[in-house]
C-alpha cells in the first residue's frame, strides 16, 4: 500500500519554511512598531525641549510709587487715558533702574543700554491694572515686567553662553594712578585662565566679569593670580566681602545682542533678587507682538476655535446627510457614479487649491472680509467635506443589512428605517471621520495663508467675521522670524496646537464608547 501519512521530509520542510516566514512577519511589524514609537518619541522629545524654556521668563521685580503727574497727567484718570499713557509707566520703572545703577546715567549710551533691559510695551499689563483700579495712584506698589528677549536667553544660559568658575576669596584690590583696579593674590584665577582656554581654544576674544556682592568688574587683563579689572557696577569693596564667581563669556562682545555692561547689570539684578524666574502665563494670555518676550497666543487660539466652529456648522452636517443621501436614497446611476468619482478625488486635492478657490470665490466674488475665521472656516469645510463623506459612507455600509431589512418588516418606511435605525449604529464611525476631518482642518496653514489669515493680529476676535489669525499660521509667522527668541516661542505654540489635537482624538474615543452598539 502507498504511504499515505502527511508526515513526510518535503511537508516538514514545507512547513519549517512557512513558520520561519511567520515569524519574520511578526518580527516585520514589531519592528515597524517600534520604529513608529521611536520617531515619534523623538519628534515629541524634540518640541518638549525646545518649548519648555517658553514656559518660563525671567522678569524685572521691583517696587514702585505711582506718582499721579506720571500715571495720570493733567488729572486724565479714564481708564482709556491711563492705559494709552505707556510712556509714564515705563518711566516709572525706568527711573527704579536708573535708581539701582545710577553709573548708568554717566552718558547717554549707558542710559539707553540700561533702558534697553525693559521693553517699552512691557509696562502695559500693569497700564491696564491701574486703569481698572484708578485708586492704586499715589501708592506703592509691586510690579513684575518681563526682561528683554536677550536677557531671558542669557538667564537661560541659551544665548550668549556664560560658564561659572568659583574663583573663591579675592586677594589684595587696588586702584593705581591711572584708575585701574589690580587684583592680586587671587590662586583661584588659574582656573578661569585655564577654563577660558579650553573655551576659546587659544584665542582670548571673548569676555570675563568677575561677580562678587552687588560688584560686577570686567577683566581686562588676566594671569594666574593677578587681573586688572574695569568696575562696571557696584562698589569696589564689595568684590572682597564674598567670594568670587567668574562668569566667561567666549562670545566676542561686537557678536553678542547684549554687552558686557548690560551682563553685569544682568548679574546684578539677579544677585538682588529682582530678577526671578516665573511662570510665562502670557503665552496664554496676550495676543501677538512684535517682541518675543511680550507675544502670547490667545488671539490665535481663539481664531482657531472660531474657524473650527465655522467649519463645524457647515462641513459635518453637510458631509452627513450627503452620505446618508448618497448611500441609502439616491438610485445607481451614472451621474452618481460621476459624483462618487469626484468626491473620491477632492479627498485627494491639495489644500493649496482650496486656499485658491476661497481667495477667488469668496474674497473676490462675494466680498467676505479678509482674513475672518468665516473665510478661513468655509475653506476648511470645501476641504474636510470630501473626507465627512466618505468617512461617513463607510460607517453606513458597516451596518448589517439585517438592520434595514429587520425595520421594513416592521412596517417602518424606509426613511424611519435609516433615521430611527441605521443612523443611531453609524453614529460612531460618523463622529470619528468628522472630528478627524476637523483635526485635519486645524492643522492647516496653505489656505489660511491664501485667504490673508497671516496678517498680524494684535487683538482678540469677538465674532467670526473679525479680523482674526490661527494657530498653524502664527507658528508658520514666528518661525519665520530671525531672532533666536522666536525658536522656543514656536516650539511652545506647536506643543499647544498639539494639545487640541489630542483633546480632539480624545473627544473621538469618547464619542465611539458613549454611542458604539453591537449587535
Amino acid at each position: 500500500m502507498p504511504d499515505s501519512s502527511l508526515i513526510t521530509p518535503k511537508a516538514l520542510k514545507h512547513l519549517k519554511k512557512r513558520r520561519a516566514a511567520d515569524a519574520r512577519f511578526r518580527l516585520y511589524g514589531i519592528a515597524a512598531i517600534v520604529f513608529a514609537l521611536s520617531a515619534l518619541a523623538l519628534l515629541v522629545i524634540a518640541i518638549g525641549t525646545r518649548a519648555y524654556s517658553a514656559t518660563t521668563q525671567y522678569v524685572y521685580q521691583t517696587e514702585v510709587l505711582l506718582q499721579a503727574d506720571l500715571v495720570a497727567p493733567e488729572g486724565e484718570t479714564s481708564e482709556a487715558e491711563i492705559t494709552r499713557n505707556i510712556e509714564g509707566f515705563y518711566t516709572l520703572v525706568r527711573d527704579k533702574l536708573f535708581t539701582e545703577f545710577p553709573e548708568a546715567t554717566q552718558s547717554q549710551a549707558t542710559r539707553q543700554e540700561l533702558s534697553e533691559l525693559v521693553n517699552r510695551l512691557a509696562v502695559l499689563p500693569l497700564a491696564e491694572r491701574v486703569a481698572a483700579n484708578p485708586t492704586l495712584i499715589g501708592k506703592s506698589i509691586k510690579v513684575r515686567v518681563p526682561l528683554s528677549d536677550d536677557l531671558d536667553l542669557y538667564f537661560k544660559g541659551s544665548s550668549p553662553k556664560d560658564v561659572t568658575v568659583r574663583v573663591g576669596s579675592a586677594g589684595k584690590v587696588q586702584t593705581d594712578a591711572e584708575g585701574s583696579i589690580n587684583l592680586t593674590g587671587t590662586p583661584g584665577l588659574s582656573k578661569v585662565v585655564s577654563t577660558r582656554s579650553l573655551l576659546e581654544e587659544g584665542q582670548t576674544t571673548g569676555s570675563v566679569l568677575l561677580a562678587g556682592g552687588d560688584a560686577v568688574a570686567r577683566v581686562e587683563a588676566l594671569t594666574a593670580d593677578a587681573a586688572r579689572l574695569t568696575l562696571l557696577t557696584g562698589e569696589l569693596e564689595d568684590l572682597t566681602q564674598t567670594p568670587l564667581i567668574a562668569h566667561i563669556i567666549p562670545l566676542p562682545e561686537a557678536e553678542r545682542p547684549i554687552s558686557d555692561q548690560q551682563i553685569a547689570w544682568a548679574i546684578a539684578l539677579k544677585k538682588a533678587g529682582n530678577a526671578r524666574r516665573v511662570l510665562h502665563t502670557s503665552l496664554l494670555t496676550h495676543t501677538d507682538s512684535t517682541y518675543p518676550e511680550l507675544a502670547g497666543t490667545l488671539a490665535a487660539i481663539v481664531g482657531s476655535l472660531l474657524t473650527m466652529m465655522v467649519t463645524a456648522c457647515v462641513a459635518i452636517p453637510m458631509g452627513i446627510f450627503a452620505a446618508v443621501y448618497l448611500e441609502e436614497f439616491a438610485p445607481r446611476n451614472r451621474l452618481t457614479n460621476l459624483i462618487e468619482v469626484n468626491i473620491n478625488n477632492l479627498a485627494a486635492v491639495p489644500s493649496i487649491v482650496f486656499g485658491l478657490l476661497g481667495a477667488s470665490l469668496l474674497l473676490g466674488t462675494f466680498g467676505l472680509p479678509r482674513s475672518a475665521p468665516i473665510v478661513g472656516g468655509l475653506v476648511l469645510a470645501l476641504l474636510i467635506l470630501p473626507v465627512v463623506i466618505i468617512a461617513s459612507r463607510a460607517s453606513l455600509r458597516s451596518v448589517p443589512p439585517s438592520i434595514r431589512s429587520g425595520a421594513l418588516a416592521v412596517g417602518a418606511s424606509r426613511m424611519q428605517a435609516v433615521f430611527h435605525h441605521v443612523l443611531p449604529l453609524a453614529a460612531p464611525g460618523m463622529f470619528t471621520g468628522a472630528i478627524l476631518g476637523m483635526a485635519r482642518a486645524l492643522g492647516e496653514t496653505a489656505p489660511l495663508l491664501l485667504i490673508g489669515m497671516v496678517a498680524f493680529v494684535a487683538e482678540v476676535p469677538n465674532s467670526a467675521t473679525d479680523e482674526a489669525t490661527a494657530l498653524p499660521v502664527l507658528i508658520y509667522s514666528w518661525a519665520s522670524n530671525a531672532e533666536r527668541a522666536w525658536e522656543p516661542m514656536t516650539a511652545a505654540a506647536i506643543v499647544i496646537l498639539l494639545s487640541l489635537l489630542v483633546i480632539m482624538n480624545v473627544v473621538v474615543v469618547f464619542l465611539r464608547r458613549r454611542f458604539e452598539r453591537r449587535w
